[in-house]
């Protein structure tokens, strides 16, 4: 077969900017009120760092103010839980961003929770978690949120699909599935502990890579015509998929980078100007 179309996430995310921008633009103009999403960094790691003034590059792009708070790495989580219960009672902040991860010393867990749902415009909260799995108002978790538009972009219909989700984390891996459940797929979580991971891949029509493993995900694997979501990155650009392998028998396949990686930012971006909408109650 031919090889698969790459999705791309980098165009799609654009146009989300700039129609972002645009709203953004519309809601300063009626109420005198810019959105404002409020980042929160603790200690100085490098990739951190960078992906924190990433985000705030792409705040100026869409008309967005951003807040940034600088917190040393022997922050305790008092003192994190703290700072973010500021920032959810400041009404001229109307997204929180907690970048991850904090530390292993902070109960990563807590500080979520200590960030109001209404302003969890990165779907970290339990309820974040519960209002996207019941398909009630709320926010999702970016990554996921921007994966299901992407999905959509190249119209591909979930509707009675086999869908395998490798990885299970909090905010990636059990969201994405929720999100493709409520698309009437049938859902698989595989992890680190599943046996013969191949044999599930290989039985699925859409598959969700993120675990945090370079190159799990063999092309040998992959069912000749799935979509293939790489929702992992590593170090040297390297996702959680065999690309040059996978390339070569799936239908649909999202490059690393180019992929998932910008549609997780303009979700964070879209969802600050509809939590700041919501909040000016217009």
């Amino acid at each position: 077969m031919s090889q698969a179309r790459l999705m791309d996430g980098t165009a799609l995310a654009r146009r989300i900017v700039e129609d972002t921008a645009r709203q953004a633009a519309d809601l300063t103009r009626r109420t005198g009120t810019q959105p404002c999403l409020a980042t929160v960094l603790v200690g100085e790691d490098p990739a951190s760092v960078t992906y924190v003034r990433m985000k705030q590059n792409r705040c100026r792009t869409a008309g967005i103010a951003s807040r940034h708070v600088a917190l040393p790495a022997r922050t305790t989580t008092e003192e994190l839980v703290a700072t973010l219960r500021s920032l959810s009672a400041d009404p001229a902040v109307h997204g929180i961003l907690l970048q991850h991860p904090v530390g292993d010393h902070i109960d990563e867990r807590a500080a979520f929770e200590a960030i109001a749902p209404e302003k969890d415009v990165d779907g970290v909260t339990f309820a974040s978690f519960a209002t996207m799995s019941f398909g009630l108002p709320g926010f999702v978790s970016c990554t996921p949120g921007g994966i299901l538009r992407l999905l959509d972009a190249y119209d591909v219909d979930l509707t009675g699909k086999r869908a395998v989700v490798v990885g299970r984390s909090a905010i990636l891996g059990k969201p994405v599935g929720m999100l493709l459940l409520a698309r009437d797929a049938t859902v698989t979580y595989c992890h680190s502990r599943t046996a013969d991971l191949s044999a599930a891949v290989r039985e699925a029509d859409v598959v969700v890579a993120a675990v945090g493993r370079p190159r799990l995900i063999r092309g040998q694997d992959v069912k000749p015509g799935a979509v293939v979501v790489d929702a992992g990155y590593n170090p040297g650009n390297v996702g959680d998929v065999d690309f040059d392998s996978a390339v070569e028998r799936a239908s649909l396949i999202t490059p690393v980078p180019g992929g998932v990686g910008p549609m997780t930012i303009a979700t964070l971006l879209e969802q600050t100007v509809t939590a700041a909408a919501r909040q000016l109650g217009v």
